[in-house]
């Protein structure tokens, strides 16, 4: 077994399972550096792989293993430990890629390359990268000239992924007015634009859904993202008119997004099943900040399955 691979994988499970990012870290630096070693198996059988910079014994141990071809203990467990989930799985077949993911050129965990690389693996043909815009700065979102920069680099990444599909894209704010925090010129150079509210949550109910009905009423916008803006057992959802809002989506053409991160599963059951009979399209979004959590679109595929949702509503099932 490759152990660079093994490395990754390990990393991969220990972010699906949403463990410490010092612990995933660790075992991506040493796939890392297993890549600019050609003598594995040599320091393998003489015990020198401790001697290499971001090397412990657990990670030694793993490699060990790996460069003599055995599945390592350490991955076989993690293996072994994955949740199975049987619901979701029949929908999840049908995604094609994913609308919201995130990448360390804002509040993400690993390069773009990283990213797109595992959605690739996990069966997806394309991948929209929606990094934050600028007026969230605690994520470190993207001026015109980031953005502009991050353009070229999945223009090049493309080329060398073909056919899969990096799709460009943002995470653009909703404004207190109902306006999105990035250049229009810009936006309308993306593939597509996920709009959310990350500020003022606590916004009396009429003033929200006047500003997400003008965000969803922006020609941009193709996803509303995780509507209510709730972190289960942390933070209550935002209020607002959600058949004003959902209306608004179905009319406008856009997506409401079934946000599938754990602490989020956006929007809350009533509120999906309420914007499916009224009509609206949705996207299965992971919402990921790393690798790993590119698989926890499982659970809104669960949800959207309890709802009785079709493929032919999901934008996720459609080709880049």
């Amino acid at each position: 077994m490759d152990a660079g691979a093994a490395l990754r994988e390990i990393a991969f499970w220990l972010e699906r399972a949403d463990e410490p990012t010092y612990r995933v870290r660790a075992f991506r630096r040493a796939a890392e550096v297993v890549a600019a070693q050609d003598d594995l198996l040599a320091r393998a059988e003489s015990g020198r792989l401790t001697a290499l910079t971001g090397i412990g014994k657990t990670t030694a141990a793993v490699i060990e293993q790996a460069v003599r071809g055995q599945t390592p203990d350490y991955l076989a467990g993690l293996r072994e430990q994955a949740p199975e989930q049987r619901e979701g799985r029949a929908l999840r077949a049908e995604l094609r890629g994913d609308c919201h993911t995130h990448s360390d050129w804002s509040d993400g965990g690993s390069p773009v390359e990283e990213m797109a690389r595992t959605a690739r693996e996990l069966g997806h043909e394309w991948m929209v990268l929606t990094d934050h815009s600028p007026r969230l700065t605690v994520a470190r979102g993207l001026s015109v000239e980031r953005l502009r920069a991050q353009l070229e680099l999945v223009a090049e990444l493309n080329t060398a992924l073909a056919p899969f599909r990096i799709r460009t894209g943002i995470e653009v704010d909703i404004l207190d007015d109902g306006s999105l925090d990035q250049d229009p010129g810009v936006l309308a150079e993306l593939d597509l634009v996920v709009a959310s509210v990350h500020s003022k949550l606590r916004m009396g109910s009429r003033k929200m859904t006047r500003r997400m009905c003008a965000a969803v009423a922006n020609p941009h916008v193709d996803v509303l993202g995780h509507c209510t803006g709730r972190l289960r057992s942390r933070r209550p959802p935002s209020e607002f008119d959600s058949g004003e809002v959902f209306r608004a989506c179905r009319d406008h053409g856009v997506a409401v997004e079934i946000n599938s991160r754990p602490e989020r599963l956006d929007p809350p059951m009533a509120l999906l099943g309420e914007a499916f009979e009224l009509g609206c399209h949705f996207a299965i979004d992971s919402d990921a900040h790393a690798p790993g959590q590119l698989d926890w679109q499982i659970h809104g595929c669960a949800r959207a399955e309890r709802c009785g949702i079709p493929a032919s509503r999901i934008i996720n099932c459609q080709a880049p």
